[in-house]
C-alpha cells in the first residue's frame, strides 16, 4: 500500500487494485528503462543529422567519413558536440569529408 500512495481513486485504497496497479506499473517502468535507451539513440542520430546536413554531408556520410578518418567519437557525444558546440563539429565534418575524398 506504501508504493501506491499518490495514486488515484481506488488504485491507492483498495488492496486488489493496488496490487493490479504495481504490477501493470511494474512492467510499464521495466519496458520503459528499455525504450529509453532506443530513444534517447534516435534523438542523438537526428541531431547528428541535422549537423551533418548543415556541413554538407548525409548522416550516413558523414559516419563512413568518421570512420575513415579513423575519428572514435560515439553519437552521443556527436550530438552533444552538434548541439552545443557547432564549429567544432564542422572541423569533424570537415575531416570526414577529407577522409571520404581520399
Amino acid at each position: 500500500m506504501r508504493r501506491a500512495k499518490g495514486y488515484w481513486g481506488a488504485r491507492h485504497r483498495l488492496l486488489r487494485t493496488v496490487k493490479e496497479t504495481l504490477l501493470r506499473s511494474g512492467n510499464f517502468a521495466y519496458r520503459d528503462r528499455r525504450n529509453k535507451k532506443r530513444e534517447f539513440r534516435r534523438l542523438w542520430i537526428q541531431r547528428v543529422n541535422a549537423a551533418a546536413r548543415a556541413n554538407g554531408l548525409s548522416y550516413s556520410k558523414f559516419m563512413h567519413g568518421c570512420k575513415k578518418a579513423g575519428i572514435e567519437i560515439d553519437r552521443k557525444a556527436l550530438s552533444e558536440l552538434a548541439f552545443h558546440d557547432p564549429v567544432a563539429f564542422g572541423e569533424v565534418a570537415e575531416a570526414a569529408k577529407k577522409a571520404l575524398a581520399a
